[in-house]
């Protein structure tokens, strides 16, 4: 006998707060709309430059102005449409780092503390332009390698902080008194060593050194071997492995990006699917009646 049609289970009722998810988030995946808050936040880095004109903010501040608050206005609008993107699941948003971010870039604009302060709201202005990470995948990854690498970062400074300590301590023990301008104290010394790392000017330091010491040599030799070789390549070692690191996590993270659905949405997409396999097997039932001849739902007699 056919399986009872029932309407309710090809499309299963939603709620206010579930559609209107699912239009905002027809409107936040479009790729226009990406397209146009990355046209904004130039727009705004734009303006930064601009206002270090004076002559051009002297003749354009009305206009400025009037830009600037445009561009908060779309940020704003932006914010909200992500905000009504999530109201089914609002988890999600919070869960999301760069939703953070984007959220508290544009809530502190509306500080009064942030709003009188002219220094502040330009730091603020300028902390939008980081928002292009959103945009540019390759860019984001960077992004999250570097604060991945900070925990390895702080390890090679307290390292590199002991090395240039120790070696300044030598270097002002041998040649404070023959060159005080570069060992004269030990923050004379660190700097001198630091500026070395990079081995600019490392020939004239040994030059230097030569006249007062040969041992001067072995100085500088065991200095750059270790400074400027072994701890600069632990360093890039440290942020190619969180740099892998990242685009691990983005890989796994892409599919869930692309295609967020939420649990009511997994219930409805399964109640559909219940009720076309439903509806095939009637027709397959109504086929297999017609072709042997027998009414729908008559039962074959049993010998």
């Amino acid at each position: 006998m056919p399986y009872p049609y029932d309407p309710a289970l090809e499309t299963a009722p939603r709620t206010a707060r579930q559609e209107l998810a699912r239009r905002c988030r027809a409107i936040t995946d479009a790729r226009w709309f990406a397209l146009t808050v990355f046209g904004v936040i130039l727009a705004n880095a734009a303006l930064l430059g601009i206002e270090t004109y004076p002559g051009l903010v002297a003749e354009w501040r009305h206009w400025l102005r009037l830009a600037e608050h445009a561009c908060l206005v779309a940020f704003t609008v932006e914010i909200l449409l992500r905000l009504a993107a999530h109201a089914d699941r609002p988890r999600d948003f919070v869960k999301d780092p760069w939703n953070l971010f984007d959220l508290a870039v544009v809530l502190c604009a509306f500080l009064p503390v942030v709003r009188e302060n002219t220094t502040v709201l330009r730091l603020l202005r300028l902390a939008r332009v980081l928002r292009t990470a959103r945009f540019l995948p390759q860019l984001r990854v960077v992004l999250v390698a570097v604060a991945r690498s900070l925990p390895g970062t702080l390890s090679f400074l307290l390292v590199g902080g002991l090395v240039l300590y120790v070696y300044a301590m030598v270097g002002w023990v041998f040649f404070g008194h023959h060159d005080p301008e570069h060992y004269g104290s030990i923050g004379r010394a660190v700097l001198t060593l630091f500026l070395l790392m990079t081995l600019d000017g490392i020939g004239d330091a040994v030059h230097t050194g030569l006249e007062i010491s040969r041992w001067s040599l072995l100085y500088y030799a065991s200095y750059v071997l270790l400074a400027s070789f072994v701890l600069v390549n632990v360093l890039i070692g440290v942020v190619l492995t969180s740099l892998d690191d990242a685009r691990e996590t983005e890989r796994d993270e892409e599919p869930q990006r692309s295609a967020p659905v939420s649990d009511d949405e997994d219930s409805r997409l399964l109640l559909e699917r219940v009720a076309a396999a439903r509806r095939a097997l009637d027709d397959l039932e109504a086929d297999l009646a017609r072709s042997i001849g027998r009414p729908v739902g008559e039962r074959r007699p049993v010998a």
